[in-house]
């Protein structure tokens, strides 16, 4: 029975990785396929093709990504873009919603952001239990006026699931940077610490 357990177990690391994999992978090409719905009737590649192909819709998004990233790389594409967002900023509801969204995006994907460019480890969330949080910036409006010392607005990312978490501002004396990418510090998070991060290399001495 030890020996059964044994190859169950180990069969399990092996097919368990592979099939939420797949189910990803599926549930990813399965969603960007829905961008062909775009297309008129006529021209849907079921329909010319005679066959449903994986993965045509992925190519249609990047596509239409790039002509738009292009367009709006351009004098006459920015200029569209902000009338376009000053015709949304009238709309009621619209507006909240649109402004929030795009404020998030415009700090997540700017080039020239830190949002999510550092991995700290803090105490979360009561004195003497550490875990690690992602600096999103530092804090805005009147907050620093009420807030003694330089402040890091942080996020901190609940297990498995790193959606959901919690929004906190620190002293940037209690936060440590640690010399982990975003994206092992991402992981390490994700697999509640089953995946840990290579240890990083000795800082040189003076």
């Amino acid at each position: 029975m030890s020996a059964l357990r044994k190859w169950f177990f180990a069969g399990l690391l092996v097919v368990l990785p592979l099939a939420i994999t797949v189910w990803v992978v599926q549930w990813i090409l399965g969603t960007l396929d829905q961008t062909l719905l775009i297309l008129p009737a006529g021209w849907q590649p079921d329909r010319l093709l005679g066959v449903h192909i994986p993965g045509l819709g992925v190519l249609l998004a990047l596509a239409i990504l790039l002509v738009v990233g292009a367009i709006a790389s351009n004098f006459i594409g920015r200029r569209l873009l902000t009338w376009s967002d000053g015709l949304l900023a009238r709309i009621p509801v619209v507006r909240s919603i649109y402004s929030g969204v795009k404020q998030v995006s415009d700090t997540l994907f700017s080039e020239n952001g830190n949002a999510f460019r550092t991995a700290v480890l803090i105490e979360w969330p009561r004195p003497g239990v550490w875990t690690i949080g992602f600096v999103t910036g530092a804090p805005g409006g009147d907050v620093p006026q009420h807030l003694p010392g330089e402040y890091l607005s942080v996020y901190v990312p609940t297990t498995p699931n790193p959606t959901g978490g919690y929004f906190v501002m620190l002293p940037k004396s209690e936060c440590i940077e640690l010399r982990m990418t975003v994206d092992e510090a991402l992981r390490y998070v994700i697999s509640m610490g089953v995946v840990v991060p290579p240890a990083p290399a000795p800082i040189p001495q003076k």
